[in-house]
């Protein structure tokens, strides 16, 4: 593998700098006859890997593989093969971000859009490699996701000083929380001091919140990844969470209920913790789901950032609703 080859490529460039835009299209409405047809009136100077699919305004709707195409019957719908579900990348998103993509989903190529959603073209395989690679044979395919692996470690080599300059600001999220939790715990004091048996419980329902919070969390991280519409996209999967949310806060909180109680016999700290900790693992699903969608649509890097903000916010909020859930109870 030519190392000089492969740093001659410059992985802070955007996107639309390689675009190939010499690239097939086809419309949902076209049968997979007339849309055969078309492609060979069409001006395609690359290989063909997928046919991307517009609709009158030229955005990106789905995408057809060839095998599929070829295969289908002449009568069949485009929008009926086609998979609509597709993963694109923005021409304003460097180059870096485009071979993690195709490293992480094994694409030969990548639709590029604008901010609109209108198809511009695609990125591929081949530009990370010094030569063109006959995309059918296997074996050239994987030594081009070789280089590709490599793109993707070179990217990743910060020095020491930056990577710490990266991180250490997202860590502050976790001191500040740490002392509000401390502020919030002298605030409540009186209550601690009629209900002592609470402290013994307060780490495991910290640790119940924060652990439902980095799931939901890494879930979402995984979707979001690559989403043009990460708030669109975070409104459906809070969605999606809310019933597994409703159910793990529940099953939680009835457990500890029960334990506390058997322990101590103590009622209404019981029914406390039990209310605490299903309503505090409701909280860190969601915070789990809406943060990291909400520093991705800042553009900020969701990986580095989010942990440490649904960490800090959900141990403030399972405190906050713990001590106020004993006080209404207690009195």
């Amino acid at each position: 593998m030519d190392s000089a080859g492969i740093k001659s490529i410059d992985l802070s460039a955007p996107v639309k700098n390689y675009i190939r835009r010499h690239v097939a299209v086809l419309y949902a409405d076209q049968s997979a006859g007339e849309a055969i047809e078309s492609i060979r009136e069409q001006d395609v100077r690359e290989a063909i890997v997928y046919f991307y699919v517009v609709d009158i305004n030229s955005r990106l709707v789905g995408v057809v593989p060839v095998r599929r195409l070829l295969m289908c019957s002449p009568e069949q719908k485009i929008g009926d093969i086609m998979d609509r579900d597709v993963i694109s990348i923005d021409q304003s998103a460097s180059l870096f971000e485009a071979s993690e993509i195709l490293l992480e989903r094994r694409f030969m190529a990548i639709p590029v859009v604008n901010e609109q959603g209108t198809f511009q073209g695609t990125v591929d395989i081949t530009m990370f490699s010094g030569e063109s690679a006959n995309i059918a044979q296997k074996t050239e395919i994987d030594n081009l996701f070789q280089i590709i692996g490599v793109h993707v470690k070179l990217g990743r080599r910060i020095s020491p000083w930056t990577n710490f300059l990266i991180r250490f600001p997202w860590l502050m999220a976790n001191i500040s929380g740490g002392l509000i939790c401390a502020l919030i715990a002298s605030h409540y004091e009186s209550v601690i001091g009629l209900a002592t048996f609470l402290v013994f419980f307060i780490p495991v329902v910290l640790a119940l919140s924060e652990s439902v919070g980095m799931q939901s969390m890494t879930l979402a991280l995984q979707s979001f990844s690559h989403s043009r519409r990460p708030i669109k996209l975070m409104w459906r999967f809070i969605g999606r969470e809310l019933l597994p949310a409703f159910l793990l806060g529940i099953s939680c909180g009835a457990i500890i209920g029960i334990i506390s109680f058997i322990w101590k016999g103590q009622t209404i700290i019981s029914l406390a913790l039990g209310m605490a900790i299903a309503g505090s693992i409701i909280i860190a699903c969601l915070l789990g789901v809406v943060i990291p969608g909400l520093v991705r649509a800042l553009h900020i890097d969701p990986k580095v950032s989010s942990g440490p903000v649904v960490l800090a916010i959900a141990d403030v909020c399972t405190l906050v609703l713990l001590f106020n859930i004993a006080l209404w109870l207690v009195g």
